[in-house]
């Protein structure tokens, strides 16, 4: 049964991303106004702090749904399906968590109305969905929404940096993460656990790492 008059935010965080999961966040409410007041906005336009607090109080005053994929089911997810099909299911997915009437969601597919279809085709009830490009810098809702699953994103690769030592933020544009992932496959010779294997980067990484050690 769907929440009547509930209105939701979706974003993801971690879809290009090398190293650890793909985060997806839903934030709901029952008025736009409710979060008219919080200095909410894109989470990349946001210091760590502040998305810290906000992310508190996010999810001390609004409903949340979040849905997290690791690396390894990412890889799986990718020999059925587009990368671009598989957010769309877990948009879907944190949406069913919290039902509601009409939902924002950041368009990750070039043809915004397209991907809206494919979220709107994987809901097991009827939702009013407005995919829209950069929806996470129009919408506060949907900024919530890239401050949860940023928030959570971050907290999972801090928890890798735990494990692992200096990581980077785990996207292929930082030589930290390419570091770590070349050292590491030198070690082992293989990728670790938290990669992406099906990430071309990943698969050119072990080839050349492999190449100079033979």
């Amino acid at each position: 049964m769907k929440q009547e008059g509930m209105i939701c935010g979706v974003d993801e965080a971690g879809k290009g991303s090398v190293l650890g999961p793909m985060v997806v966040a839903a934030v709901g409410c029952r008025e736009i106004e409710d979060i008219a007041a919080l200095p909410v906005r894109d989470s990349k336009a946001l210091r760590p702090k502040q998305r810290e607090e906000l992310y508190e109080i996010l999810l001390r005053d609004f409903a949340i749904s979040i849905v997290t994929l690791d690396a390894a089911g990412i890889d799986e997810a990718r020999t059925r399906m587009s990368m671009n099909e598989c957010v769309a299911e877990l948009h879907a997915e944190a949406l069913m968590g919290l039902r509601p009437e009409s939902a924002y969601v950041d368009a990750c597919d070039v043809n915004a109305e397209r991907y809206g279809r494919a979220v709107a085709a994987r809901l097991d009830y009827p939702c009013e969905i407005i995919a829209e490009h950069r929806a996470d810098a129009r919408y506060k809702i949907v900024g919530a929404a890239s401050i949860v699953a940023k928030v959570t994103r971050d907290r999972a690769i801090g928890e890798l940096a735990k494990q692992y030592g200096k990581i980077g933020s785990g996207y292929p544009s930082d030589p930290t993460t390419i570091e770590f992932l070349r050292n590491y496959i030198k070690e082992y010779g293989n990728p670790p656990p938290c990669a992406r294997r099906s990430w071309k980067t990943v698969a050119i990484l072990s080839q050349r790492t492999l190449l100079d050690y033979q």
